[in-house]
């Protein structure tokens, strides 16, 4: 029970209640814990069922209580023995525990009845009740409806009782629960047989033993039986017969006058050697009064039967490479005649010396060593001749056949350690790129082979299918995969222990094979470098893309100088264009200019000294432009806005001395720009020949041109 309260609000207390005897004898309650303990022996048989009721009450000051009703049941223990009871019945008088009846009341005469009870119940009380003995009684249920725990039976007789033959019987009946361990109990009858008449037939000896060769005709005599009978005249006529049982019924019969015993029908001895049944001597009085003997026939064995093997075939299976004389099979052979007709020799037909056969044993022993791969199986016969007169034979095939052993590794036929194959770069994954093909000569799991790649695979870049040794390509193939692959293709037997062989399969990565001599000289140099050394593609890869990171990289450094030469100078440039200086539009110049005279429109030139034409003017480069800008210090600043030329009014040191060179009513020469030049954002530049020191820029804007000394 549960109480929420704490303290001793809290604490619990059992107690029995309303429990009447023998509950308070039987039982207790732990008055802390609650537990129900058995204070005495308890005893199905008496009381089956406990009930009363628990009560909880806690320990406060106002204590509050609740009940519970409890029921037990007790469960059986096969603590009973069966109690057998024998009481009279019908005519059967008894006295005292014995049973009179007399030798001539029929077969099934209830002899007593006999009452089963077990006071246990279920499986325990399931009684089993035999009699003990050979006696001619029997029980037999009195009736369909009775429970388990209490049966009744009828003792009756099961076969005629011979007052001359046995006057008493002492019947001993076995009552077996079902418990376990099962328990039993007995009790006995005493049953004298009262005489009714004074002799009855008796036969002299009371058991016929005959040996009685098989094979007989129909109607042969097999024994004589004769009984004898104290009485005179009729009550002495004796009539025989047979009780026959299902084994011998209509095998025998038996002159009812003379008790001469005949075989109605062939014996067969390997069928059933031995018959035993009875035959009786009734006399002629009324009531009539037999006798009963026993007959056994023992069948004599002739040879009708040939030696037979247990199957109609052999075949053993032994393991190659086995010694000479060792055993490889066992045959089974059976004669079923006995004596010497059932003793059998076995030999080998044809003998070639292969084999031989033990006799008594029947193992076949092998006189060579077996190689399964020279021949795998052997045929031959055995005979069986048993030792009758005249002998009979029979025959048997046999067939040996050879197992493998793991004894030859594989060879691999394809393809040559020396040949190749082409892979073109551009392959897809998980194209076919060869086929492994190897044979065993073993077979079975012997001859099952597994592929694996056991080297020369770096870069994963073939698989191999271990069933069938197809090699796919597994990933895309790059610049680093050209070049000769040699794969180390090891091909393994299932065998224990198993035997492998060993394949090259050279694979060249390339376009084309423009060089077949090469390809064949790297191939032969693989075929002498170790196996742990791995062949796959281009061994110069590495330094070439090394060699190739050094040009790139001095590549690039040499482009990134430019690139800010190139930015330096733009913008110097922009610089030089913001600073403008010299002539303005639109002012008059005073100081060491000269206005020279228009030229002529013409494309001719003035012809220079020694009356050679003047060179036409050449367009200069950018870098060209650049550095003679730096030289003059002039800006070609508004081409398009002005028409005359910016000359500075100061000239540097070292400046080309221009007044040495021409006069001031030297024309200048004009440049002039026609309407199909370029746009006007492009530059046009003319040198005019002067001295090799000096060099003049002038850029077209109209007709006239400016100059200067």
């Amino acid at each position: 029970a549960n109480d929420s309260d704490l303290g001793p609000n809290g604490e619990i207390e059992y107690t029995l209640h309303q429990a009447i005897d023998p509950v308070p004898k039987l039982l207790r309650i732990d008055r802390s814990s609650g537990i129900i303990y058995v204070k005495g022996p308890l005893d199905r048989e008496e009381i089956n069922n406990l009930k009363f009721y628990v009560v909880a009450r806690d320990k406060g000051p106002s204590p509050k209580s609740s009940k519970t009703y409890v029921s037990i049941d007790v469960t059986d223990q096969n603590d009973n023995a069966p109690a057998v009871e024998i009481r009279g019945i019908g005519l059967v008088t008894h006295s005292d525990g014995v049973a009179n009846i007399s030798e001539d009341m029929p077969v099934g005469t209830a002899v007593a009845l006999v009452q089963v009870s077990d006071k246990d119940e279920g499986e325990n009380a399931v009684v089993t009740c035999v009699v003990a003995g050979d006696v001619p009684f029997q029980l037999r249920p009195a009736s369909d409806s009775s429970v388990d725990n209490k049966r009744k039976y009828f003792l009756q007789t099961t076969t005629p009782l011979d007052y001359e033959r046995v006057r008493d019987y002492r019947v001993e009946i076995v009552a077996v629960d079902s418990g376990n361990p099962a328990l039993s109990s007995t009790n006995s009858l005493k049953v004298q047989v009262t005489d009714t008449n004074d002799n009855s037939p008796v036969f002299s000896p009371t058991l016929f033993e005959v040996e009685f060769a098989e094979e007989n005709q129909p109607g042969e005599k097999v024994v004589d039986v004769v009984a004898s009978d104290a009485d005179s005249g009729t009550n002495a006529e004796l009539v025989y017969s047979i009780i026959a049982d299902s084994s011998t019924r209509g095998l025998f019969e038996i002159d009812p006058s003379s008790g001469e015993v005949r075989a109605r029908s062939p014996l067969d001895r390997e069928h059933k050697e031995r018959y035993e049944f009875r035959v009786t001597a009734a006399d002629k009085g009324v009531p009539s009064h037999r006798g009963t003997a026993t007959v056994v026939i023992k069948v004599l064995d002739r040879n009708d039967n040939d030696p037979k093997f247990m199957l109609s075939g052999y075949s053993f299976s032994v393991l190659e490479n086995m010694p000479p004389l060792s055993p490889v099979g066992m045959v089974t052979v059976q004669d079923m005649d006995e004596g010497e007709n059932a003793q059998v020799q076995l030999s080998v037909e044809p003998d070639v010396g292969k084999f031989v056969i033990q006799n008594g044993t029947g193992t076949i022993l092998s006189s060579i060593s077996f190689d399964r791969e020279k021949e795998s199986s052997y045929t031959f016969r055995l005979k069986a001749v048993d030792g009758g007169d005249p002998p009979r034979s029979s025959y048997v095939g046999v067939t040996i056949n050879v197992l493998d052993e793991n004894d030859n590794a594989p060879v691999v036929t394809k393809p040559s350690n020396s040949s190749f194959i082409r892979l073109s770069p551009m392959a897809a994954p998980d194209s076919v790129v060869e086929v492994v093909e190897a044979e065993d000569i073993d077979s079975g799991s012997n001859a099952e082979l597994v592929y694996s790649i056991a080297g020369g695979n770096p870069h994963d870049l073939f698989y191999i299918s271990p069933s069938n040794g197809e090699i796919t390509l597994t990933k895309e193939l790059t610049r680093k995969h050209s070049g000769l692959h040699r794969l180390v293709v090891k091909v393994s037997d299932r065998g224990k222990p198993s035997r492998h062989a060993i394949a090259l399969v050279h694979i060249y990565v390339n376009e084309t094979i423009a060089n077949v001599s090469h390809v064949e000289a790297l191939v032969g140099h693989s075929l002498y470098t170790p196996l742990d050394m791995d062949i796959a593609g281009d061994p110069d890869y590495g330094l070439a893309a090394q060699r190739s990171n050094i040009v790139y990289g001095s590549l690039a450094g040499v482009a990134g100088v430019v690139t800010v030469i190139v930015v330096v100078v733009f913008i110097r440039h922009r610089l030089q264009r913001e600073a403008k200086s010299g002539y303005q539009a639109g002012k008059k110049e005073t100081k060491d200019l000269y206005a020279p005279k228009q030229g002529p429109k013409s494309g001719k030139g003035r012809k220079g000294k020694k009356g050679k034409p003047p060179k036409s003017p050449k367009p200069l480069g950018e870098d060209e432009e650049v550095s003679l800008q730096k030289s003059l210090k002039f800006n070609l600043d508004g081409v398009n806005d002005s028409p005359r030329i910016h000359l500075p009014l100061t000239y540097p040191p070292g400046s080309p001395d221009l007044g040495r060179h021409y006069r001031s009513n030297s024309p200048l020469p004009s440049i002039q720009l026609q309407a199909q030049s370029p746009s006007a954002s492009q530059k046009h530049q003319a040198v005019q020949e002067l001295p090799a020191a000096n060099t003049f820029v002038g850029t077209g804007g109209d007709d006239n041109s400016t100059g200067s000394d």
